[in-house]
């Protein structure tokens, strides 16, 4: 069985400017990649928010941290692996990351 499907903010965010940016995002990358069943969602997620962190890509980590509370993930596990990856990625990454956390949660 197939992970379920993944909603995508591809077409809201960028339809009229990049369609096929959205095509593939929503065809390939959550409508084949992720629902592909070697790896979890949760795993998949967790592995994910740590690429994000790892390259510097902030943007697409609040999006990322959304999806990745709905499959599983608690915010301590979420944390702890920042904290872990603090050590491997660099200190203020895993700072940045906690900001946006700690943004998130306040809702500013």
């Amino acid at each position: 069985m197939k992970n379920r499907p993944i909603l995508s903010t591809a077409k809201e965010n960028y339809d009229d400017l990049a369609p096929t940016f959205v095509e593939y995002t929503e065809k390939v990358l959550f409508g084949d990649v992720w629902r592909r069943e070697n790896l979890s969602l949760r795993d998949r997620s967790l592995i994910t928010i740590s690429a994000l962190i790892t390259a510097e890509h902030l943007n697409q980590l609040p999006y990322h941290l959304n999806l990745a509370h709905e499959n599983g993930l608690s915010n301590e596990e979420i944390i702890e692996t920042i904290t872990h990856l603090a050590f491997y990625v660099g200190w203020p990454r895993a700072a940045s990351a906690l900001d946006i956390i700690k943004k998130e949660e306040s809702g500013t």
